[in-house]
């Protein structure tokens, strides 16, 4: 879906390919997503969800055009990240303990250590007693916890999520979503989830990818409580 109106989308892509070992993993997108879009990006494995995410968020070089807040995330990476949020499917292999990495990300933001504890706690994370554990040492649901608190707290302008709910256990889902809910309005989401079931009330738009380019681009009605 094109833009038509006068505002900047914050995400914009036109003829964006990316190859890998000579396969087109994504197939000339054409594509913007706007301010307060609540995307649900859907496909089956292969698709090539994570590797748009991706090239959003200026991990792989690609062919075409793409600007993130008006600049190529190749270029001005660190830039355009103090205003994104990421929450991947795979957690990183981190060897800072839980502690570094709350004073890290306080660090980049204006989110204090105490805000970002607050989440991940309202999550079901009980975060001080593994202050001094080594990330890669959490067990799956704890780093997705800490992870979905990290992006949230950071307030970014977009906030892109690869299956983010896919460690959490139920209660810890419900919570989530129903922050996501609440959640500035103005900012752009995009959720790639498997489950459209259990985000089908926090979205406005449902865009399907299959092998590498856009098949469905369809505004929705979120559907209010």
């Amino acid at each position: 879906m094109i833009n038509s109106e006068h505002t900047k989308p914050l995400i914009r892509a036109r003829e964006l390919t990316k190859t890998f070992n000579k396969v087109d993993v994504l197939r000339k997108i054409q594509l913007d997503f706007n301010k307060g879009d609540r995307i649900a990006l859907i496909g089956q494995n292969g698709a090539g969800k994570t590797t748009l995410i991706r090239c959003i968020l200026g991990q792989y070089i690609f062919g075409g055009d793409l600007e993130v807040l008006g600049k190529n995330p190749r270029l001005n990476r660190v830039d355009i990240l103090k205003d994104v949020g990421f929450v991947p499917q795979i957690p990183p292999p981190l060897k800072l303990t839980v502690k570094e990495l709350l004073h890290y990300f306080a660090g980049l933001s204006n989110t204090t250590v105490d805000e970002y504890v607050e989440i991940a706690e309202r999550l079901g994370l009980q975060i001080k007693p593994s202050l001094g554990k080594p990330f890669v040492a959490l067990s799956g649901g704890m780093k997705q916890k800490l992870l979905v608190a990290f992006a949230l707290g950071k307030k970014p302008a977009i906030l892109l999520m690869d299956e983010p709910s896919a460690n959490l256990d139920p209660a810890a889902r419900e919570i989530f979503f129903d922050y996501l809910g609440n959640y500035n309005k103005e900012a752009l989401l995009v959720l790639s989830s498997h489950r459209m079931a259990e985000i089908s009330n926090l979205v406005n738009r449902v865009m399907e990818m299959d092998f590498g380019r856009i098949v469905l681009d369809k505004k929705l009605e979120i559907i209010e409580n």
